[in-house]
């Protein structure tokens, strides 16, 4: 049986999950180096730094290499354990990997500097976490199997102890509960850490997210009922979609049989640094990261939740939010109740925003949503609705084996496709993780022109040079009018209202666009993509996106003859790719766009007669 030690087992998570919850991934390591030695001297069980979006987020936007930041961190670390969060056979991407890629990753992670590696599947399928718990053991470092905590119909902590049980007998050293969206109550994670604690012969920790406001009291209830660690945030990046204060927690442990023995004193001094550097991100802030009862509805998990407000307002869509919440329950119930969790939160909320945005369900189906009703991922929890699944892939076979059991090994041709710019193992990581993305990066570092996204001044206003002011006041013929715009519509019929007051006086106005003035703030979604000025569409045979996006693959060329639901062209839009399908039969006239091409719903992109 699994004992609690007298000091509980804390991690920050500050580094990692705290600023991915609440700013999107996007803390650059020059702000984390400076206070490592700090952190480095509380004596943390371990310090989260590394995983989860955080490669993605170094390559995509801040232009670093997750490799270099490892390694950094490492050298301002040296006593304290380094953690991180791997996907399972995901790794750090959004696909599965042949299990020597894996291998080859974590065998670079502990390397590089991590010690412990908290590995989960998102669907909770343990035949996927083997490769990786495998892999850890052999390079002599902590594997710590994750259960992904949810609620549903076919959810229940039976299901969950049965899943621990198995993460033992392949070798974990400890079990986490992953509560990634903070669904867990207090009562019911007192009984299911002790069902745990009473089966498993490893230490048990939580994970727990505060969006609901319940996770500290989850986390002095899971002490009680023999958990060994809990995950915590420093306080400038704690609460709400975060994790509970680590200062607030170390101040409620002191003196009791669950004592930390961590110095409060020395944590608010690790408080204060982080609370002015936060400042210096106050573009990503968003309004859904704060405390919301309504995630025990939706589910979204702390992490997603940042990342899909920051997606939204990219696609113009920010307003849609509470469509797109209300939303995602049903479309999870359709592809049967997997965890909300990296990269099933992000396959799922994808869909969720292509059926708001569209207007109609499963109209746009995502390649991922795709793959996923293949058994691409692994086996869905429960039952898969039967008419999206048709919509989906028709009558095209669902497999039931490990998919990484399909895999040939890939190794050898990563390293064949970019050993032009690789200039080591981990280079090759990072093309094997985002080919692409990666590439683009790789070629730009060698060119020196990698450019970080720009950070706003403190105080300054985010503006957009394509947005149109909604409030102002203006001059004609020498009368001076005060305009709010207070919505609009959507385009009927080559005409759009929008809805004002004048003086404070409701009025309506329709509004035909004849012609436009072209501007490059709408298409710079991508780091290296090409601005798009295609025609408007207006045939039944002009193929269009449902949503602003990248071109990753052009099927068809001019002159080739195509069938009405034929893939002719692959986007990527909130980091899932979906294939646009030819409306009509016929021939290709005309191909106005080719990959890396950044695009708008109405354009052009192929014309077919």
């Amino acid at each position: 049986m699994a004992k609690n030690k007298s000091k509980t087992r804390v991690t920050e998570t500050v580094l990692r999950d705290g600023h991915q919850s609440l700013i999107a991934t996007r803390m650059h390591t020059d702000d984390m180096l400076p206070i490592c030695d700090k952190l480095d001297n509380i004596g943390f069980w371990s310090l989260e730094v590394w995983g989860g979006a955080t490669f993605d987020s170094c390559i995509r936007f801040l232009r670093e290499d997750p490799w270099e930041r490892l390694q950094q961190l490492k050298r301002a670390l040296p006593k304290t354990p380094l953690q991180m969060l791997l996907r399972g056979q995901n790794l750090l991407g959004y696909r599965h990997y042949s299990d020597d890629v894996v291998k080859e990753f974590v065998k670079l992670s502990a390397q590089n500097g991590i010690d412990v590696f908290r590995i989960f599947d998102a669907m909770n399928d343990v035949r996927n976490l083997k490769s990786s718990i495998k892999a850890v053991k052999q390079n002599g470092k902590h594997a710590q199997g994750a259960i992904c905590y949810t609620t549903s119909p076919v959810h229940n902590n039976k299901i969950f102890v049965k899943m621990a049980k198995k993460m033992q007998q392949l070798g974990c050293d400890s079990i986490v509960i992953k509560d990634m969206a903070g669904l867990l109550t207090p009562y019911n994670t007192s009984e299911l850490v002790k069902s745990l604690v009473d089966t498993l012969d490893v230490p048990v920790h939580i994970h727990s997210h505060a969006t609901a406001g319940l996770a500290s009291m989850c986390q002095l209830k899971a002490l009680e009922a023999g958990c060994s660690g809990i995950d915590t945030a420093i306080s400038s990046f704690a609460e709400g979609t975060s994790h509970p204060t680590t200062e607030s927690m170390v101040a409620a442990l002191s003196n009791t049989p669950y004592d930390s023995g961590l110095n409060l004193p020395e944590l608010q001094e690790i408080g204060a640094y982080f609370y002015q550097v936060r400042k210096k991100y106050h573009q990503f802030e968003s309004e859904f990261t704060g405390l919301d009862t309504r995630v025990q509805v939706n589910q979204v998990p702390g992490g997603m939740i940042s990342n899909l407000s920051n997606q939204l307002k990219e696609q113009g869509a920010l307003t849609r939010m509470n469509d797109v919440l209300h939303e995602i329950p049903q479309v999870r119930a359709d592809l049967g109740y997997p965890p909300l969790v990296t990269p099933t939160s992000q396959i799922i909320g994808t869909q969720a925003v292509l059926n708001v945005l569209t207007g109609e369900r499963y109209k746009t189906i995502t390649n991922e949503v795709k793959l996923y009703l293949q058994g691409k991922y692994g086996k869905a929890p429960g039952k898969i609705n039967s008419k999206v699944q048709q919509m989906a892939i028709g009558n095209q076979e669902v497999i039931d084996c490990r998919p990484a059991d399909l895999l040939k090994a890939e190794l050898s041709r990563l390293k064949s496709e970019i050993k032009s710019l690789a200039k080591s193992k981990e280079d090759i990581m990072i093309y094997a993780m985002f080919p692409d993305l990666g590439k683009d990066f790789l070629q730009q570092r060698a060119d020196g022109t990698l450019t970080p996204e720009v950070l706003q001044a403190i105080g300054e206003q985010e503006t957009k040079s394509d947005q149109a002011p909604a409030e102002f006041l203006i001059t004609l013929h020498g009368e001076e009018y005060h305009i709010k715009v207070t919505g609009t519509g959507h385009p009927n019929q080559e005409r759009r209202p929008f809805y004002m007051t004048l003086d404070g006086v409701p009025e309506e106005l329709q509004v035909e666009i004849l012609s436009e003035i072209n501007t490059s703030a709408s298409n710079t979604s991508a780091a290296s993509g090409k601005s798009s000025t295609h025609p408007k569409a207006s045939k039944p045979g002009h193929v269009t996106t449902s949503m602003p996006g990248v071109i990753v693959e052009v099927l068809v060329k001019t002159g080739d003859k195509v069938k009405a639901g034929t893939p002719v062209i692959i986007t990527e839009a909130m980091k899932m790719e979906t294939e646009i399908q030819a409306p009509i039969s016929g021939k290709i006239t005309e191909v106005y766009v080719s990959k890396g091409d950044t695009v708008n719903p109405d354009e052009i992109l192929i014309a077919i007669e």
